[in-house]
C-alpha cells in the first residue's frame, strides 16, 4: 500500500506558517503578465500603460472552472453590460451638461450608473457579474470631464477591459500539463476534515473535496463513527467511492444510503459479551445495522453519563434507538460503553478477559460535545480500517483491475481548516501531479 506523508510542522512555526501559494494567485498573476505583454507589442510605454486590462484580469481570474464556456460568456456579457451603460452616461453627461454642472451632480449621476448596472446582470439572471460590471462601468466613466475626447477614450478602455476578460478565460481555460493518477483510490479520515463528528467541514475544505470528485478522484472517507454523523458533517460532499464507517466495521454507500458490507460480531461472541457485561452491572448500547440502518438497542439503566450522550443522539433521523431485545444475532456491529474517564479504565480492565482469545478488540474514545466522558467500543477483531480498506478495494477493483490504495494522513490532530485544506491540496499535487515532459506509461501494481 502506499503512504502518502505530510511533513509536521516544527514547533516554532506552530504559531505562524506562511500560507500556500495557490492556483488563483498564480493563475491571476500570469494574466496580469499577458495584459501587460501584449500592450509592450503594441508599443505602449511604461509610463502611459492601461490599467484597465490588468484589473479586469484580476477581477476575473478564478481557482477553478466547471464550466468553461458558461464562465466565457457570462464574464464577457458582464463587461459588455458595464461599457455599454458607461457610453450612454458620458453620451447623456457630454449632452445634457447640468449634470456635470457641479461635482454633486456628476458624482450622482454616475452613482445611479453603478445602480443600473448592477441591476441590469441581476435582470439577465447572471448576479455573479454585477460586481464586475459595476467596476467597468465604473473605470470608463471614472475620469470624466478631466480627459480629452470622451468617447474616444471609452472605447480605448473598453478594449482593454476586453482584453483583461479574454486573458483571464484564456488562463482559466489552459491548464499546464497534468497526469492524472485516475488508477489510485486515496483513503482520507474524516476526523482530518472536521473538528469533531458533531462539527461540519469548512465551507473550503469542501469546496476543495468536491473539485477532486468532480474531477475524477477516487476518495475513500472513512469514519470511527456510524453514518448519521457523515450526514452531519459534509452532507454536501459528492462521494464516487463507498466511504467506510464505525471504525472499519462497515462499508457504506452514501449515494444510495445502503451498507454495502459490515464485519459483524459472531452470535456465540455477542452471547459472551452480554452475559460479562450483565454480570458486571454495566449499562450499555448494542449498535445493529438492520435494513441498511442503524438500530441501536440499549441495555440497563440509563446512566448519567450515557444521559448526556443519549438525549441528543436520539433526536437525529438517521438512527434508531431502541429498548428491549435485538432483531437479529447476525446483524450486532459493536457494543458500546458510556462513563467518565476515570470509571471506563477500569471497565477496560474489568472486560479483558473478553479480548483473551483474540476474537475480539476494544478500543476507547472521548466523546464529543461531553467533557471527561469516554466510550469503550467492542468490535470483532477483523473490524479493523485496514480490512475495511482491503474489501472497499476488492469491491472497485472488480471494474478496474488496476487500482492502487494511497494512505492519506495528517501528522497532527485537527486544529483549523487551514489544516484540513493543506491536506487535501498534497492529495490534489498527489492526484495531479505537474507534468511538463510526458510520462511513460508505468505497468499497475498491486499494492495494497
Amino acid at each position: 500500500m502506499l503512504s502518502l506523508p505530510i511533513s509536521a510542522p516544527s514547533p516554532e512555526h506552530e504559531k505562524f506558517t506562511f500560507p500556500h501559494v495557490g492556483q488563483r494567485m498564480v493563475k491571476t498573476a500570469i494574466a496580469v503578465f499577458l495584459c501587460l505583454l501584449i500592450y509592450y507589442i503594441r508599443g505602449y510605454e511604461a509610463g502611459n500603460m492601461p490599467t484597465e486590462a490588468a484589473i479586469t484580469a484580476i477581477i476575473c481570474v478564478q481557482p477553478f472552472v466547471k464550466d468553461t464556456g458558461k464562465f466565457a460568456l457570462e464574464r464577457l456579457t458582464g463587461s459588455l453590460i458595464g461599457s455599454v451603460w458607461a457610453l450612454l452616461f458620458l453620451v447623456l453627461l457630454i449632452n445634457v451638461p447640468i449634470l456635470a454642472a457641479t461635482k454633486v451632480t456628476l458624482y450622482a449621476v454616475m452613482s445611479v450608473g453603478v445602480l443600473t448596472s448592477i441591476y441590469t446582470s441581476v435582470l439577465l439572471r447572471i448576479p455573479d457579474t454585477a460586481g464586475l460590471a459595476a467596476i467597468i462601468y465604473i473605470c470608463i466613466i471614472a475620469g470624466f470631464p478631466d480627459i480629452e475626447d470622451p468617447l474616444r477614450s471609452a472605447a480605448i478602455r473598453i478594449f482593454d477591459i476586453h482584453i483583461g476578460t479574454l486573458m483571464a478565460i484564456a488562463v482559466n481555460v489552459v491548464h499546464l500539463p497534468r497526469h492524472k493518477n485516475r488508477d489510485r483510490v486515496f483513503f482520507m479520515q474524516t476526523k482530518d476534515l472536521a473538528p469533531d463528528r458533531l462539527s461540519r467541514i469548512p465551507s473550503a475544505a469542501l469546496f476543495r473535496l468536491n473539485y477532486l470528485y468532480n474531477d475524477g478522484a477516487k476518495i475513500s472517507l472513512m469514519s470511527e463513527h456510524a453514518p448519521a454523523f457523515f450526514i452531519l458533517q459534509m452532507s454536501e460532499a459528492r462521494l464516487t467511492v463507498p466511504m467506510i464507517v464505525m471504525d472499519g466495521a462497515a462499508i457504506y454507500d452514501a449515494g444510495s444510503n445502503e451498507f454495502l458490507y459490515s464485519e459483524t460480531i459472531t452470535p456465540e461472541d455477542s452471547e459472551r459479551i452480554r452475559t460479562r457485561l450483565n454480570a458486571l452491572g454495566f449499562s450499555y448500547f448494542i449498535y445493529t445495522i438492520h435494513h441498511d440502518k442503524t438500530c441501536i438497542f440499549h441495555q440497563g439503566k440509563v446512566t448519567e453519563q450515557e444521559k448526556v450522550i443519549y438525549d441528543n443522539m436520539k433526536s437525529s433521523p438517521y438512527r434508531s434507538y431502541l429498548e428491549g431485545e435485538i432483531y437479529e444475532p447476525e446483524e450486532v456491529v459493536y457494543y458500546k460503553i458510556i462513563a467518565t474517564d476515570g470509571m471506563i479504565t477500569g471497565m477496560m480492565v474489568a472486560i479483558r478477559g473478553l479480548l483473551a482469545d483474540g476474537t475480539l478488540r476494544a478500543v476507547i474514545r472521548p466523546q464529543a460535545g461531553a467533557p471527561g466522558i469516554s466510550g469503550l467500543y467492542i468490535y470483532s477483531a477483523k473490524a479493523t480500517m485496514k480490512h475495511a480498506q482491503n474489501v472497499v478495494m476488492w469491491m472497485l477493483r472488480e471494474k478496474e483491475p488496476a487500482l492502487q490504495s494511497v494512505d492519506v494522513f495528517a501528522p497532527v490532530p485537527y486544529r483549523n481548516e487551514h489544516d484540513a485544506i493543506r491536506l487535501l491540496h498534497r492529495l490534489a499535487n498527489e492526484y495531479e501531479p505537474v507534468a511538463f515532459l510526458p510520462r511513460r506509461k508505468k505497468r499497475s501494481k498491486n499494492l495494497s
